[in-house]
Protein backbone atom coordinates (compact mmCIF):
# COMPACT_ATOMS: atom_id res chain seq x y z
CA UNK A 1 0.00 0.00 0.00
CA UNK A 2 1.36 3.34 -1.01
CA UNK A 3 1.48 6.07 1.62
CA UNK A 4 -0.89 8.94 0.87
CA UNK A 5 -0.63 12.48 2.19
CA UNK A 6 -2.01 15.96 1.67
CA UNK A 7 -0.76 19.29 2.98
CA UNK A 8 -3.19 22.08 3.88
CA UNK A 9 -2.52 25.63 5.04
CA UNK A 10 -4.83 27.25 7.60
CA UNK A 11 -4.74 31.00 8.12
CA UNK A 12 -7.03 31.21 11.15
CA UNK A 13 -8.49 29.27 14.05
CA UNK A 14 -11.79 29.14 12.12
CA UNK A 15 -10.08 27.50 9.12
CA UNK A 16 -8.41 25.00 11.48
CA UNK A 17 -11.78 24.14 13.03
CA UNK A 18 -13.28 23.78 9.52
CA UNK A 19 -10.51 21.34 8.53
CA UNK A 20 -11.15 19.42 11.74
CA UNK A 21 -14.87 19.23 10.90
CA UNK A 22 -14.02 17.78 7.49
CA UNK A 23 -11.81 15.15 9.11
CA UNK A 24 -14.35 14.39 11.86
CA UNK A 25 -17.17 13.92 9.33
CA UNK A 26 -15.11 11.13 7.71
CA UNK A 27 -14.14 9.30 10.93
CA UNK A 28 -15.81 6.11 12.13
CA UNK A 29 -15.59 3.79 15.12
CA UNK A 30 -12.07 2.51 15.63
CA UNK A 31 -10.30 5.35 13.82
CA UNK A 32 -7.22 6.85 15.48
CA UNK A 33 -5.83 10.31 14.74
CA UNK A 34 -2.27 11.05 15.87
CA UNK A 35 -1.50 14.76 16.29
CA UNK A 36 2.14 15.82 16.12
CA UNK A 37 3.16 19.43 16.64
CA UNK A 38 4.74 21.84 19.08
CA UNK A 39 2.89 23.88 21.71
CA UNK A 40 0.57 26.39 20.06
CA UNK A 41 0.45 24.63 16.70
CA UNK A 42 -3.33 24.13 16.76
CA UNK A 43 -3.81 20.57 18.03
CA UNK A 44 -6.71 21.48 20.30
CA UNK A 45 -8.38 23.76 17.71
CA UNK A 46 -8.20 20.92 15.18
CA UNK A 47 -9.64 18.51 17.77
CA UNK A 48 -12.50 20.94 18.41
CA UNK A 49 -13.35 20.76 14.71
CA UNK A 50 -13.02 16.96 14.68
CA UNK A 51 -15.44 16.82 17.63
CA UNK A 52 -17.96 18.96 15.73
CA UNK A 53 -17.54 16.74 12.65
CA UNK A 54 -18.33 13.74 14.86
CA UNK A 55 -21.55 15.39 16.02
CA UNK A 56 -20.37 16.60 19.44
CA UNK A 57 -22.46 19.62 20.39
CA UNK A 58 -20.86 22.95 19.43
CA UNK A 59 -21.73 24.07 22.99
CA UNK A 60 -19.33 21.45 24.39
CA UNK A 61 -16.07 22.99 25.53
CA UNK A 62 -13.11 21.15 24.01
CA UNK A 63 -9.89 21.60 25.97
CA UNK A 64 -6.64 19.71 25.97
CA UNK A 65 -6.74 16.90 28.53
CA UNK A 66 -3.19 17.62 29.72
CA UNK A 67 -3.95 16.79 33.35
CA UNK A 68 -6.93 14.45 32.95
CA UNK A 69 -5.12 12.52 30.16
CA UNK A 70 -8.46 11.67 28.48
CA UNK A 71 -11.60 13.72 27.80
CA UNK A 72 -14.61 11.81 26.51
CA UNK A 73 -17.20 13.50 24.29
CA UNK A 74 -20.38 11.94 22.95
CA UNK A 75 -21.28 12.45 19.30
CA UNK A 76 -22.47 9.99 16.65
CA UNK A 77 -19.35 8.10 17.82
CA UNK A 78 -17.62 8.55 21.19
CA UNK A 79 -14.54 10.78 20.92
CA UNK A 80 -11.64 10.02 23.26
CA UNK A 81 -9.38 13.10 23.24
CA UNK A 82 -6.06 12.11 24.79
CA UNK A 83 -2.90 14.04 25.65
CA UNK A 84 0.32 12.24 26.58
CA UNK A 85 2.55 15.32 26.91
CA UNK A 86 3.06 14.91 30.67
CA UNK A 87 3.79 11.18 30.61
CA UNK A 88 7.52 10.48 30.90
CA UNK A 89 7.80 6.76 30.22
CA UNK A 90 6.07 4.07 28.21
CA UNK A 91 5.31 2.36 31.53
CA UNK A 92 3.30 5.45 32.59
CA UNK A 93 1.37 5.37 29.31
CA UNK A 94 0.59 1.68 29.74
CA UNK A 95 -0.29 1.93 33.45
CA UNK A 96 -2.67 4.81 32.68
CA UNK A 97 -4.59 2.41 30.43
CA UNK A 98 -4.42 4.73 27.43
CA UNK A 99 -3.61 1.92 25.02
CA UNK A 100 -7.00 0.35 25.75
CA UNK A 101 -8.77 3.40 24.28
CA UNK A 102 -7.06 2.74 20.95
CA UNK A 103 -9.11 -0.45 20.65
CA UNK A 104 -12.30 0.79 22.34
CA UNK A 105 -14.54 1.22 19.31
CA UNK A 106 -14.65 4.99 19.65
CA UNK A 107 -12.58 7.56 17.79
CA UNK A 108 -9.27 8.48 19.44
CA UNK A 109 -7.47 11.78 18.90
CA UNK A 110 -4.05 11.64 20.54
CA UNK A 111 -2.08 14.85 21.10
CA UNK A 112 1.72 14.52 21.26
CA UNK A 113 1.47 11.14 19.54
CA UNK A 114 5.11 11.28 18.45
CA UNK A 115 6.15 10.75 22.07
CA UNK A 116 4.82 7.16 22.11
CA UNK A 117 4.48 5.94 18.51
CA UNK A 118 4.84 2.33 19.61
CA UNK A 119 1.30 2.33 21.06
CA UNK A 120 -0.33 3.54 17.82
CA UNK A 121 -2.16 1.00 15.67
CA UNK A 122 -1.22 0.54 12.03
CA UNK A 123 -4.46 2.21 10.89
CA UNK A 124 -3.57 5.59 12.46
CA UNK A 125 -4.13 8.82 10.54
CA UNK A 126 -1.17 11.09 11.33
CA UNK A 127 -1.57 14.87 11.27
CA UNK A 128 1.62 16.91 11.55
CA UNK A 129 1.06 20.54 12.54
CA UNK A 130 3.61 23.23 11.86
CA UNK A 131 3.53 26.89 12.88
CA UNK A 132 4.17 29.13 9.87
CA UNK A 133 3.52 32.48 11.57
CA UNK A 134 1.25 34.02 14.24
CA UNK A 135 -1.92 33.04 12.35
CA UNK A 136 -0.95 30.38 9.81
CA UNK A 137 -0.45 26.67 10.32
CA UNK A 138 0.48 23.86 7.97
CA UNK A 139 -1.27 20.51 8.37
CA UNK A 140 0.12 17.39 6.71
CA UNK A 141 -2.26 14.44 6.84
CA UNK A 142 -0.65 11.05 6.21
CA UNK A 143 -2.23 7.63 5.78
CA UNK A 144 0.07 4.60 5.72
CA UNK A 145 -2.61 1.92 5.55
CA UNK A 146 -5.91 1.61 3.64
CA UNK A 147 -8.32 3.26 6.11
CA UNK A 148 -6.33 6.44 6.84
CA UNK A 149 -5.29 6.66 3.16
CA UNK A 150 -9.00 6.66 2.28
CA UNK A 151 -9.59 9.57 4.69
CA UNK A 152 -6.63 11.50 3.23
CA UNK A 153 -7.98 10.89 -0.29
CA UNK A 154 -11.42 12.20 0.68
CA UNK A 155 -9.90 15.36 2.20
CA UNK A 156 -7.69 15.81 -0.86
CA UNK A 157 -10.73 15.64 -3.19
CA UNK A 158 -12.37 18.52 -1.31
CA UNK A 159 -9.33 20.76 -1.80
CA UNK A 160 -8.64 22.82 -4.94
CA UNK A 161 -5.55 21.85 -6.88
CA UNK A 162 -2.58 24.14 -6.27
Amino acid sequence: MKERHVTIISNSEEETIRLGREIGALLAEGDVVALVGELGSGKTWLTKGIAHGLGVSPKTVITSPSFALVNEHQGRVVLFHMDVYRLETLAEVLSAGLEEYLHSGGVVVLEWANRWPEILPEHTLTVELQILDDHSRQFTLTGRSPRPAEIVGAIEKKRPLK
